[in-house]
């Protein structure tokens, strides 16, 4: 029997870390493959079709104000991510008879009922409440050209605000191919704690402000840094980045993201017991010295 799922609770944001999804909604056909993201809306029903033998990725539930651009502000008319560059769905629909399963979640339970048809079964649609889908790599990233490292919010790809202003419900940030320019500065991420509660993915490639050696993060894998948790770069890319030349340095060997929320996040029983967890996750930070000048 085929089976459609619809989300009353939130807005699903997929992010791909291998493998391309088809996409079979209501309002059309949409491809998803690494490197792009793609949004449903809340009540949009929706099947996925697998276009490679192994797919899996990583998925945002948001259940505040919808996902939007970020505000330019004093950066202009574009940059970041452009409207251009978002693509919504071809055209199509099903005339189809036959059982479907249609799966709902509604007030956090899923709830099933069957159809005697295809429910993606509209021809014509009108309104903005639409799935789309954005290509990482058209990411117009801005960053400093004099000194300083910039704080990652200037790389929002989207965000969901919330009523308290510089404090988003959920942004979706992305560290995306890159030059470093800064003079007489730090370049990986500074140690600090944040208000926002911060999850971090990977792609493709490495991250630059964790190696790949001990205690790297490769892709597919995730970090969950809570709100007000002290954080940074591991000894190894500190130790490195304070001995490199600061020269300008293109940065294009990966491309990571983060979930960023206003909100704790806890951990599932089955994340928190899970036999893949990196042991002695503290351990990266073990050996840093005291840099203080009298």
């Amino acid at each position: 029997m085929e089976r459609v799922f619809s989300n009353a609770d939130g807005e699903l944001l997929i992010v791909p870390e291998r493998g391309g999804m088809l996409l079979h909604t209501e309002l059309g056909l949409l491809s998803v493959r690494p490197g792009e993201v793609a949004l449903v809306p809340r009540g949009v029903r929706f099947r996925v079709g697998l276009l490679d033998d192994t797919v899996r990725g990583y998925v945002c539930e948001n259940y505040g104000q919808p996902f939007t651009l970020p505000e330019l502000g004093p950066i202009g008319a574009n940059g970041l991510a452009n409207p251009r560059d978002f693509r919504v769905p071809v055209a199509a629909y099903e005339d189809v008879e036959g059982d479907v399963e249609v799966v709902n979640k509604f007030c956090g339970a899923l709830w099933t009922a069957v159809y005697d048809h295809s429910p993606l079964d509209v021809v014509a649609w009108h309104g903005s409440h639409l799935p789309y889908v954005y290509d990482l790599r058209t990411f117009n990233v801005m960053g400093t050209i004099s000194y300083d490292h910039p704080d990652p919010s200037i790389f929002t790809v989207l965000t969901s605000p919330s009523d308290t202003p510089g404090l988003a419900g959920v942004d979706f940030v992305v560290f995306a191919p890159r030059w470093l320019v800064g003079e007489n500065t730090f370049r990986p991420p500074y140690f600090h704690r944040n208000v926002m509660s911060e999850y971090m993915g990977l792609i493709e490639g490495a991250y630059d402000a964790k190696t790949a050696g001990k205690g790297g993060f490769v892709p597919g894998g995730g970090s969950l840094h809570n709100m007000m948790s002290a954080h940074g770069p591991d000894r190894e890319t500190f130790d490195r980045a304070s001995a490199a030349q600061l020269e300008p340095r293109k940065v294009d060997d990966g491309l990571a993201f983060m979930f960023e929320t206003r909100w704790p996040v806890t951990a599932t029983a089955q994340a928190a017991n899970a036999d893949h967890l990196q042991s002695g996750y503290d351990d990266v930070w073990q050996g840093l010295e005291r840099h203080f000048r009298s």
